[in-house]
């Protein structure tokens, strides 16, 4: 077998070589490393507005990612030539064998190019509700709220969502374009109850809690309108009633935002225990069983309608 001396120096010198890329790609991403804390530091943290500071973060943290990654690029492949050749195979491996986080980051930029939702935002996707807090290239990720707690609370679980779900489930924003939501009261009150002096009581407390939300929300609608199709609705509470099994039903319909649901319906009640105590002919109704007994309630029996004994 033949010996060639020359071999030696060539590996010499081709293992020096990718030290030397590789000691440059770790001096890169250390310089971006440095730039990026540094940015952040002494000027994204100093940003007062928390929506305005997460984003700054988020076009940062991109930014010297992207950056970072074309640099290592250029040291390990010489020419665009090169570049466009790996990434091309890159791209062409990723689609194949990850299809799944694909989808997550394609629904990444629909995120940020649509934007259904932004961080702050409460929305509702599939069967999870919650407050976006972080979104990322591959999951976004809530504060819950719902599930065991009533009244849109949050749990104190944070959930991550795949962002590929966007696509693939039903997505409703709380506050997107109109930003108040319509929550409904019922009032159970007895038969026997004065029910105009009740809805009179209701109509006023709801007027005094909510009337003034309806002039900002009237302009809401109007912007809204712009984007999506709205038509003109009726912004005022309203009270509605309707007879129930067990009494007379008042349904206070009314507007809030969607942050202060339980708050509004906890001063709607208050004001409502409160006025309505004051009146002995109004009583709150719950279910129950009444005999009736016609002598009794002031009604007579007519003979021709009661049965034979002997066809009993």
């Amino acid at each position: 077998m033949q010996f060639d001396w020359l071999d030696i120096p060539l590996k010499f010198f081709t293992y020096s070589s990718i030290q030397v890329k590789i000691m440059a790609s770790l001096m890169a991403a250390l310089i971006f490393f440095i730039i990026r804390k540094l940015i952040q530091k002494y000027a994204v943290n100093n940003i007062k507005d928390i929506k305005i500071r997460y984003r700054s973060q988020k076009i940062l943290s991109y930014t010297t990612f992207t950056l970072s990654a074309v640099i290592v690029g250029q040291i390990w492949f010489k020419g665009i030539q090169s570049i466009t050749t790996y990434l091309g195979l890159l791209s062409a491996g990723i689609a194949i064998a990850l299809k799944d986080p694909l989808v997550n980051l394609i629904g990444w930029q629909y995120i940020l190019w649509r934007r259904p939702f932004d961080a702050g935002d409460r929305v509702e996707i599939g069967e999870k509700a919650g407050d976006v807090i972080d979104i990322t290239p591959f999951n976004f990720t809530m504060m819950e709220i719902g599930n065991w707690v009533g009244a849109d609370e949050s749990t104190g679980r944070i959930l991550h969502v795949p962002n590929g779900q966007v696509f693939t489930q039903y997505l409703a924003n709380y506050g997107k374009g109109f930003k108040y939501i319509w929550n409904e009261i019922a009032i159970l009150i007895t038969f026997e109850s004065d029910w105009a002096k009740a809805k009179s009581i209701l109509e006023e407390i709801s007027s005094k809690r909510a009337a003034h939300l309806s002039k900002p929300a009237e302009k809401k609608v109007i912007e809204a309108s712009k984007k999506f199709m709205i038509t003109d609705q009726k912004l005022e509470p309203k009270v509605f009633t309707k007879i129930c099994d067990s009494g007379i039903e008042f349904t206070i319909r009314y507007l809030c935002t969607p942050m202060r649901r339980r708050r509004s319906e906890q001063h709607m009640w208050e004001d409502i225990l409160t006025e309505f105590a004051k009146f002995d002919e109004i009583d709150f109704a719950y279910p129950t069983i009444r005999r009736f007994i016609a002598t009794e309630e002031g009604k007579t029996l007519l003979k021709k309608n009661r049965i034979p004994e002997d066809d009993m």
